[in-house]
């Protein structure tokens, strides 16, 4: 069996599984935020049930529309609190909480060898550490609430080898965006992205986190790393439970295996409207700039916040756009402003906001008019995505974001570093 099978036929009460096969999961963790919770709890209190069947295995974070943007998203924020309040789930109030997937990891509550589950396309991030996650709809998040099992269908996994090193500059996002440019936004419908490989065993955690959360963005139902030292030593400084690591068989049967070298892949965008469209950097012209976001659960972790600053250092922000920075989770934000990072991006002349999703899903702090452009380090440049229907979303990683800010068009870092 594969790492994803090895999981799911220990979570189902079986010695094994094949992909294909229906099969009823035991969670360890389910996760809804501001927008998805309503749906789930109201369609958990049709269920007729009292109670959660383990309060402490449900995590609600108010991230997407908080600090609330309006009258609505205060409902929303509101009714979960209540709930989360009354039925002594995990939950993270304004002040102490953070981009979910961001702050999931960071607080141990994700662990390898776990089934996790939110409602959320992008809860397949916590992949990279050795779990199976992945995204449901509201309903099934109320019944995993209820009884703590999903039903689901064995996904197939499809092995991404990717050999080489690294080139300056070049990261997690660009090796996800030129894996998703080659293989299409369907390229992984219902499967398992495993994504192994020495240029993989050199990426940091941060780097990991970033290629599993947009595994959905080529259609996956999860993404997956094994666990290595890198990761046993993330989650051995946070864990706040027990965990187990499985290991896939010599044999695990994939449906295909597709390799790269990665010294060939330089810094990637996407351009509009699938994150599909992709080209390398070195391809891209004089395409000038309204806004630079720099953030969310695919680039707000600390080590994004360090590649931007190190571009953004005794630099300043080109005067006809706006860079809005911000970072994964409190935690992020505190230890960027311990390193003097908050410091550079203001003093560069970028806005620095409270951890939200924000402009990412088109909600607030960064909302496009119709006609601009904005380079970011987000997941998704759907139309409409970030606002308007006749605005433009590139997507880049943070040192690429950096420097278009600076240049005011879409640059490489390596024009002003």
């Amino acid at each position: 069996m594969t790492l994803a099978e090895k999981i799911l036929a220990a979570h189902s009460g079986k010695d094994e599984v094949s992909p294909g096969e229906f099969i009823n999961v035991r969670v360890d963790l389910v996760l809804a935020n501001d927008i998805t919770a309503p749906l789930a709890i109201r369609e958990f209190q049709r269920l007729g049930v009292s109670k959660v069947y383990d309060s402490k295995k449900i995590v609600m974070v108010p991230d997407h529309f908080c600090p609330n943007k309006d009258i609505l998203s205060a409902e929303q924020a509101k009714m979960m609190r209540e709930f989360a309040r009354q039925q002594d789930l995990v939950y993270f109030e304004v002040g102490r909480m953070g981009i979910e997937h961001v702050l999931l990891p960071e607080q141990g509550l994700v662990l390898p060898g776990e089934v996790v589950i939110g409602a959320d396309s992008h809860t397949c991030t916590y992949g990279a550490l050795g779990a199976f996650a992945t995204g449901m709809g509201s309903t099934d998040i109320a019944v995993a609430m209820a009884t703590g099992e999903i039903w689901m269908k064995v996904p197939p996994t499809i092995k991404f080898v990717y050999r080489g090193k690294l080139g300056k500059w070049v990261g997690g996002k660009d090796l996800i965006l030129c894996t998703i440019g080659d293989i299409g936004v369907d390229g992984a419908l219902y499967s398992v992205m495993e994504f192994v490989g020495e240029a993989i065993d050199s990426l940091p955690v941060d780097g990991r986190f970033t290629m599993a959360n947009m595994a959905i963005e080529a259609g996956a139902k999860a993404g997956i790393f094994r666990v290595d030292s890198e990761t046993q030593k993330y989650v051995k400084a946070r864990a706040k439970h027990p965990y187990k690591v499985y290991q896939l068989d010599n044999d695990a049967e994939y449906a295909r295996t597709i390799e790269y070298d990665v010294s060939k892949i330089e810094s990637q965008v996407a351009f509009p409207h699938l994150p599909s469209n992709v080209k390398p950097i070195s391809q891209v012209v004089d395409i000038k700039i309204d806004q630079v976001v720099i953030g969310s659960c695919t680039n707000g972790r600390l080590n994004d916040l360090r590649i931007a600053a190190k571009v953004l250092k005794g630099r300043q922000v080109n005067p006809e756009l706006r860079c809005i920075i911000i970072p994964g989770t409190q935690q992020v934000y505190l230890e960027a402003l311990r390193e003097g990072l908050i410091e550079t991006f203001i003093e560069s002349g970028a806005a620095v906001s409270t951890p939200t999703c924000g402009p990412c899903l088109g909600g607030y702090m960064g909302v496009l008019a119709a006609g601009e452009r904005c380079v970011s380090t987000t997941n998704r440049n759907f139309v409409g995505r970030m606002g308007s229907p006749q605005s433009e979303v590139y997507l880049t990683n943070p040192a690429v974001a950096a420097a278009s800010a600076v240049l005011g068009r879409i640059a490489s870092p390596e024009e002003i570093v």
